[in-house]
């Protein structure tokens, strides 16, 4: 198996995805456990099917979806320090991360961060995780050759199996007590 599976190329290409011609994917993938409310973040980037970097940690009093932002942001920042400038794609198993980044993103930054009510009589709600997706925006409005695009979780894509390994590590070694 290749790093960057003949499955996602294969599915990717069916849903006529943008930058599935890239040399750079960096999958991002969050984990949480709800008993000891501690969460754990990854990346794992690959150029040519080939990896060359990654980083995980862990969050005290976190949850899942924002330990998948978390994931996502890491993985922003580190293609503007490491591979400015390059066509990428940033591949994520969340629906809420991948919807938010590429759809819900600019609607609340237009909105003050703040979602809309959804009657004359309701007033304007805050998002969930504003901090983290205001910090997502700065960083992806540098990254405009960046495509954040989805991946199904656990069916076998390397990169996203090896994100969510590094994630649980990252939780488990902040469970631990160990500094992430």
């Amino acid at each position: 198996m290749t790093d960057i599976s003949d499955k996602l190329r294969s599915a990717a290409n069916t849903a006529g995805m943008p930058g599935t011609e890239c040399r750079l994917h960096v999958f991002a993938d969050g984990c949480y456990e709800p008993s000891s409310e501690q969460g754990g973040w990854a990346f794992v980037a690959y150029r040519d099917g080939v990896k060359i970097a990654s980083n995980f940690g862990g969050v005290r009093d976190s949850a899942n979806n924002s330990m998948e932002l978390m994931a996502l942001l890491k993985a922003a920042i580190w293609i503007n320090g490491n591979a400015a400038g390059e066509p990428a794609v940033i591949w994520s198993d969340s629906v809420y991360a991948v919807k938010g980044c590429n759809s819900w993103r600019h609607i609340w930054k237009n909105n003050g961060w703040r979602k809309k009510g959804q009657n004359a009589n309701v007033r304007s709600r805050t998002i969930a995780n504003p901090e983290l997706w205001k910090a997502i925006d700065l960083q992806l409005s540098h990254c405009h050759l960046v495509t954040i695009a989805w991946c199904k979780g656990h069916s076998g894509i390397h990169g996203n199996e090896r994100a969510d390994e590094l994630a649980d590590h990252g939780r488990l070694l902040m469970q631990s007590g160990e500094r992430v």
